[in-house]
């Protein structure tokens, strides 16, 4: 690809472990040697999966990421807990797993379905005066974190070995700490838990089987045949009704004009259209726009301009 090529779209990228999210991004700039380029949410290094990668005016739909669920299959070893909640830190505690029925087992993990609160682990990116967690963490400092509500959708074991280790998925929301469920459960099960696998399979509808490697994103790239593996960036957006309206409109909604829709019997209000909805000229997504009632009848009024 020519350093002149310019894309906008979204690639599902399968990270490996022992990068960061932001090496993945880093990667994908010098590659392609543009600076818009963003991930759609952090996935722990040590962690391999989903990571959908914003390229061009596509970063502009990051924000939108947070709407979806994550899916992950992860393991619980029981028996000790390490100051990261998972086996790359150090192990601070041991105790031994009670006699437990699978049975047991599996009601344990059910009592984590629905909405619950969860502390963040103090090894983690988010702040507390403007300094990361971890980087306090690593200092030997320990501050505290208020929970927080998260939703776990579903969660279910796909292999116990002996009670001693648990491979299980879950779908979770936006916030949840695989690393601190796995804690948690260890407690509630009688005796301390640790994350030792983790890889992330689902983030809204990019799915893990039709990721692609950075080898094969590299190979793309040299072929100049990257965007045949892009998603356009209106594809995270199906889940907010469209409204298609005439070419004749195209250059009012490009500049984030407004256009009165009762004037043109398309029949919309904003009862039935609340929130964002996507704006199309014929095929051409043009951006995010809001419906409103007024005085004067039916209003579209674009909200984001994405060309």
């Amino acid at each position: 690809m020519h350093s002149g090529d310019y894309m906008n779209g979204i690639i599902n990228v399968l990270k490996p472990p022992g990068m960061t999210s932001h090496d993945i991004v880093n990667f994908i700039r010098k590659k392609l040697k543009i600076k818009r380029v963003g991930h759609t949410g952090t996935l722990d290094p040590n962690a391999a999966g989903v990571l959908p990668i914003c390229i061009g005016k596509a970063t502009r739909v990051v924000q939108y990421f947070d709407d979806f669920s994550k899916s992950y299959r992860a393991e619980l070893t029981l028996g000790y807990e390490t100051d990261t909640q998972d086996k790359y830190g150090e192990i601070i505690n041991r105790k031994a797993i009670p006699d437990i029925t699978s049975d047991e087992l599996e009601q344990v993990f059910n009592e984590f379905k629905g909405k619950i609160q969860q502390i963040p682990p103090m090894y983690s990116a988010l702040k507390h005066n403007g300094k990361k967690l971890y980087e306090l963490a690593r200092e030997g400092k320990t501050v505290e974190r208020k929970p927080r509500e998260i939703i776990i959708h579903n969660i279910s074991i796909i292999k116990n070995y002996d009670n001693k280790r648990v491979l299980f998925d879950v779908e979770c929301s936006k916030g949840t700490y695989i690393r601190t469920l796995c804690n948690d459960i260890g407690k509630r099960l009688g005796s301390l838990g640790c994350m030792t696998f983790l890889v992330r399979t689902q983030v809204g509808d990019f799915k893990i089987e039709n990721a692609y490697t950075i080898e094969e994103i590299e190979e793309y790239i040299s072929n100049g045949r990257l965007s045949s593996i892009m998603m356009p960036l209106d594809s995270v957006l199906k889940h907010h009704k469209l409204v298609k309206l005439d070419q004749k409109f195209y250059d009012i909604l490009k500049n984030g004009g407004k256009i009165k829709l009762s004037d043109h019997n398309y029949k919309f209000n904003s009862e039935s259209h609340r929130g964002e909805i996507r704006v199309y000229c014929d095929d051409i997504f043009i951006g995010m726009g809001l419906v409103e009632e007024t005085a004067e009848g039916t209003i579209l009024k674009m909200d984001k301009v994405f060309i």
